[in-house]
């Protein structure tokens, strides 16, 4: 098998077949797959969606693209991944918070993919830590802290590595066959026994509709449980963003705050609801409202701060970092409030665009090679319903360079839509699974 017939059956419009599907997955791995021909590949599976059997048989042939990790510590591993969104620096709370709650969090997690910020990214805007750890350093870490936040290793869904990058550049990151084969060849792989998967709704989100939400969630769930692992799904809701912040270091400071036990706001809320539904799915507590209960507790007594900082530490980072994070956090040198030109309620937020107005400042990457500026940002974003007065701040923008600072101040106004008081959405719009 080559790939020009895989492609070419693709541009037909065939469904490709199980061996073929297998082919790709470890063409891609082993470098038989150029780069062009897993761009074509991506853009073809968009075209040409797979059946139900396909994407479960891509996903395993990618999982099975490396090495599978098995787990014998005594304990749960437990993992929770979202579909992607804007301000979501859920994994920053939850994974030290289901550590503290008994589970083993191995969390394999990826950069930034189009408008949505990149949690590897969030990441390695703490100063000296390192998120590529090879697996011997990756079980160190989890041994010490109870958690970890880490990119694949070299060894793990090698094929993923590939297509993830690819699709990003690609304009390929939609597909919903393909996210679902991302997402769990990466999960899988890192032998987790129960998974919680957060299914990003509305503007800031991917899936923009709730029938497009509901389809890539059955997709999920469906798939991780036919593989054996215990799985089940939240759609929630982005019509705006989870935490007030939007950039690396500016999300890092506003899960700080939240394991500080000082805030209680969205990214509270979607932390305890996913984490109550992680535990109840391991065995670790009778349902998913009495692992929300612990959750927060956990929080509340500062056990889940103490397993972040734990990890840090032993990523390399700050050894006081949960104590003086604000010390260590990189600063944009352009501060810029952006005030409302009208007044009225905030009835709408553009959530994407407010993710590509921070691509736009440096946060994020429109090719593969760029860099990543981990201080700028939008920071005190406004909450939508929110009622605001002529010259009263939107949000602030943070950048390197007073020319983005201005192209930002004008892409958020377009992006805050003031206007009637609307009707505030569920923070939790469905669950999907056993």
């Amino acid at each position: 098998m080559e790939a020009r017939g895989l492609l070419a059956a693709l541009r037909r419009g065939e469904a490709p077949s199980e061996a073929a599907l297998a082919w790709a997955a470890a063409a891609l791995a082993d470098g038989r797959m150029s780069d062009a021909q897993a761009g074509a590949f991506a853009m073809g599976v968009c075209r040409a969606p797979l059946t139900p059997e396909g994407r479960r048989v891509l996903t395993l042939a990618m999982r099975d693209s490396g090495r599978v990790l098995r787990w014998d510590a005594g304990a749960p591993v437990v993992d929770k991944h979202s579909t992607g969104g804007v301000g979501d620096c859920v994994s920053l709370v939850l994974a030290p918070a289901l550590a503290a709650c008994g589970a083993l969090v191995p969390m394999i997690s990826g950069r930034g993919l189009g408008h949505t910020g990149g949690t590897l990214d969030k990441m390695e805007a703490i100063p000296g830590l390192r998120v590529d750890l090879e697996e011997r350093q990756l079980r160190q870490v989890v041994a010490r802290a109870g958690c970890a936040i880490a990119a694949a290793t070299a060894e793990i869904a090698p094929a993923d590595r590939r297509l993830y990058a690819v699709r990003d550049v690609t304009g390929t990151v939609e597909s919903l066959d393909l996210i679902t084969a991302s997402i769990l060849s990466k999960k899988l792989a890192a032998g987790l026994q129960a998974l919680v998967l957060d299914v990003k709704l509305g503007a800031g989100a991917f899936m923009k509709t709730r029938d497009e939400a509901q389809a890539l969630a059955a997709a999920l769930v469906e798939t991780a449980n036919a593989a054996g692992c215990r799985t089940s799904a939240l759609i929630t809701d982005m019509s705006q963003p989870v935490a007030p912040a939007l950039g690396n270091a500016l999300e890092v400071a506003e899960a700080l705050r939240v394991l500080a036990g000082g805030a209680r706001g969205r990214l509270f809320e979607v932390s305890a609801a996913l984490g109550g539904e992680a535990l109840a799915l391991a065995g670790l507590a009778a349902d998913a409202e009495a692992g929300a209960g612990r959750i927060a507790e956990a929080i509340r007594r500062g056990a889940a701060a103490d397993r972040f900082g734990r990890m840090v530490a032993a990523m390399g980072g700050p050894v006081a970092f949960v104590e003086d994070w604000a010390r260590f956090l990189p600063e944009a040198p352009v501060i810029r409030e952006i005030t409302a030109t009208e007044a009225g309620h905030v009835a709408a937020i553009d959530g994407e665009a407010l993710g590509l107005a921070v691509v736009d400042l440096g946060g994020g990457r429109r090719v593969e090679r760029d860099r990543v500026d981990p201080a700028v940002g939008l920071s005190e974003v406004v909450e939508l319903g929110a009622r605001v007065e002529r010259g009263q701040a939107l949000a602030r923008v943070h950048a390197a360079r007073e020319a983005q600072a201005e192209a930002a101040v004008q892409a958020v106004r377009a992006a805050i839509r003031l206007g009637a008081a609307p009707e505030a959405p569920p923070m939790v719009h469905a669950r999907v699974g056993p």
